[in-house]
């Protein structure tokens, strides 16, 4: 583990966390769908790769209209994923391989499908059960208008209306995503009970922590007022519209759920984590989140946002070190996630075989990123360095961005595609079943070049590259928590010392360019001659006297 040269009880502030999209990682039953079964069966596979602990997208009863992130019921498993005895026997098998284990919970919203929600459209207007959402009568002529002007993220209005147990159309309910996703109404106080129960039912089954999703929503201005910009949020993908994110009554809410974790962390010694996602727009501002009686740490998404330049790396990295570690919480930095363009083709045009300008690059991040000051995660795939899959069909698209605006613009399915194990062909050993069984989204033919089985033979593929550098800051202490100090360098190239002497320098440039520090490279991301650090190249070396 990568804390293990650290105290056991902070774990968290240098940890690799590996991201399971569960539905994509591996599927034990043959129904073409990922479960925790085989989570269970992978675990093995992520050890040796060398990651903390994983982090479980939602694996809750739901109706899957969002994939999970629409939650029916917050205390069980949903029969696609297996059962509560298949969670405990997971659980147990990542205690005994000391990996921890992080569930997403989903706060902001539920289901439609929810039993409170059924019963708020049952109950009518003006009921205790309505109150435990955003019901509102519409404006206009037989409140025929949404309440206010807001979009959903999604796409489309925020506001969906209800017909009444009369069969006459009745009030509108705020959904900031998908109208089968009704948002909470935090002023309630039952919805912190509902969670306070959800929190302990699974911390009480073993569990390290959770990561929190839109953790800067929960509440919406009192008054729900109309946004000066109701479309922001869906035009940039992202929590834009102040009235109905980033409210300052949200900060409670994690000051109770880090007493909670602090509870258990009494009990046992055993830290619990809280990772948020947060999203906000300024590093000062996402620095509130992480205060030492909030979050444990927030995702720093402004490294995953930032263009392939090394002024605009060192700007981001900086401002990140200034705001945030002064909280006394840890950097949390990320290149990909579930929600993004995979970090291969963001950052260039690269060959199905993997190879090219955005592979090299990517290969070149994960270095920097390794590299950096606190805690990372990284998103399945990622050390297999798969590139997006931008050809999927539209009659096979999923995202109900797709299907809520017909634009194929954001939508997400392209870096969810199941991984490839083993073969030649689809399934790729992604599935239990025969040969022919369907993974619930087709994977290219090319999956064959990035096999996992291919990957472990090849010491020159991305897998190496990842557990080569885990190992190291699993072996170094100069790496994982700390400060960094930067390098003067050639135009193009960002270098800095982290600790006694470790350097890293990444070429952001196609030429090459004098490396900081001579010598072979601990590591690099591609061939470095002794001197010269060659372009879209990232490279570790050990130095007594790094550059002053």
């Amino acid at each position: 583990m990568s804390s293990q040269h650290k105290d056991t009880r902070r774990w968290w502030r240098d940890a690799v966390i590996y991201q399971v999209y569960v539905r994509s990682f591996l599927d034990s039953t043959g129904d073409g769908v990922g479960d925790l079964a085989g989570v269970r069966t992978g675990l093995p596979y992520l050890r040796k790769l060398g990651v903390d602990g994983i982090w479980l997208s939602p694996f809750f009863p739901s109706p899957q209209h969002d994939h999970g992130y629409d939650v029916a019921d917050y205390c069980g498993v949903d029969p696609l994923f297996g059962d509560l005895a298949e969670f405990d026997r997971l659980m147990a098998d990542a205690r005994r391989l000391g990996v921890r284990v992080l569930l997403d919970i989903v706060p902001n919203h539920c289901s439609s499908e929810h039993a409170w929600f059924r019963e708020a459209l049952a109950a009518g207007p003006g009921s205790a059960a309505r109150a435990r959402f955003h019901f509102a009568e519409g404006r206009g002529p037989d409140g025929a208008e949404p309440p206010n002007n807001w979009h959903a993220m999604f796409g489309g209005p925020a506001w969906s209306r209800v017909t009444e147990a009369d069969g006459r159309p009745g009030q509108w309910y705020l959904h900031m995503f998908t109208p089968e996703q009704p948002d909470w109404n935090w002023r309630n106080p039952e919805i912190a009970d509902h969670f306070d129960h959800a929190l302990r039912f699974w911390l009480d089954r073993g569990v390290d922590g959770f990561r929190i999703d839109v953790a800067a929503g929960l509440y919406k201005h009192p008054e729900l007022p109309d946004s000066p910009d109701p479309q922001a949020d869906y035009r940039t993908r992202d929590s834009v519209n102040p009235l109905a994110w980033n409210q300052p009554e949200v900060h409670d809410v994690w000051r109770h759920w880090r007493a909670v974790c602090e509870e258990y962390t009494a009990r046992d010694g055993r830290e619990r984590l809280l990772v948020g996602e947060v999203s906000v727009p300024t590093a000062r501002e996402h620095a509130q989140y992480v205060r030492p009686d909030e979050l444990h740490q927030a995702f720093f998404f402004d490294l995953l946002r930032t263009p392939w330049d090394a002024d605009a790396f060192r700007k981001v990295v900086s401002e990140a070190m200034d705001d945030i570690a002064g909280t006394g919480s840890t950097l949390t930095w990320v290149l990909n996630n579930h929600d993004q363009v995979r970090t291969v083709t963001r950052y260039g045009e690269p060959t199905p075989e993997g190879s090219g300008l955005g592979a090299a690059r990517a290969r070149a991040a994960a270095l920097l990123m390794l590299a950096l000051p606190g805690a990372a995660y990284v998103y399945q795939g990622e050390e297999l360095g798969l590139p997006e899959v931008v050809d999927l069909p539209d009659d096979v698209l999923t995202d109900p961005i797709f299907h809520r605006t017909g634009s194929r613009t954001h939508v997400r399915d392209g870096c969810r595609v199941p991984l490839p194990w083993s073969g030649q062909a689809s399934p790729f050993g992604f599935t239990a079943g025969d040969a022919g069984a369907r993974p619930w989204l087709p994977q290219p033919e090319w999956f064959a070049e990035y096999v996992t089985e291919r990957a472990l033979a090849d010491t020159r593929s991305f897998w190496h590259l990842y557990r080569d550098g885990l190992q190291l800051r699993s072996s170094l202490p100069q790496l994982g928590e700390g400060t960094l100090r930067w390098l003067e360098t050639e135009p193009g190239v960002l270098a800095f010392v982290r600790g006694d002497g470790l350097v890293c320098a990444v070429n952001f440039t196609t030429a090459p360019a004098p490396a900081p520090v001579g010598g072979t490279p601990l590591l690099s991301s591609g061939p470095c001659p002794d001197k010269i650090l060659p372009g879209s190249t990232a490279a570790w070396w050990i130095s007594d006297d790094p550059g002053r």
